[in-house]
């Protein structure tokens, strides 16, 4: 198999670094409050530190990568009316259709300033 090209290696690694994904993040606190409500508690870590470290292991991984990775804070209060509004449970995809949405409103505010 022939090996890429310069142009096409710088191509890619460009490519990749256009790559944004949120990592989802919390306080102790609001960690706590989201788990406590979660209708899959049992997707979440055992304690706030196991999750705190698997996070940042993610996050490092995807910036390892090439990929742009960005906490996203869960902040309960909003995420609960977010659910509502959606007809969504606290579950595993509502949390990560949740830091989708709120990125992309960040990411398309950022760029109209």
């Amino acid at each position: 198999m022939k090996k890429p090209s310069l142009q096409q290696r710088l191509h890619a690694k460009k490519r990749s670094q256009a790559l944004i994904v949120g990592v989802t993040w919390y306080t102790e606190e609001t960690w706590a409050e989201v788990k406590a409500t979660a209708t899959d508690p049992v997707c979440f870590e055992d304690s706030f530190a196991k999750w705190k470290a698997m996070a940042v292991a993610a996050r490092r991984e995807f910036q390892r990568s090439g990929v742009r990775a960005i906490e996203c804070q869960i902040v309960p209060e909003e995420f609960f009316a977010w659910c509502t509004q959606n007809a969504q449970e606290n579950n595993a995809t509502a949390r990560a259709e949740f830091v989708s949405v709120s990125l992309t409103a960040a990411m398309n505010q950022h760029a109209a300033s």
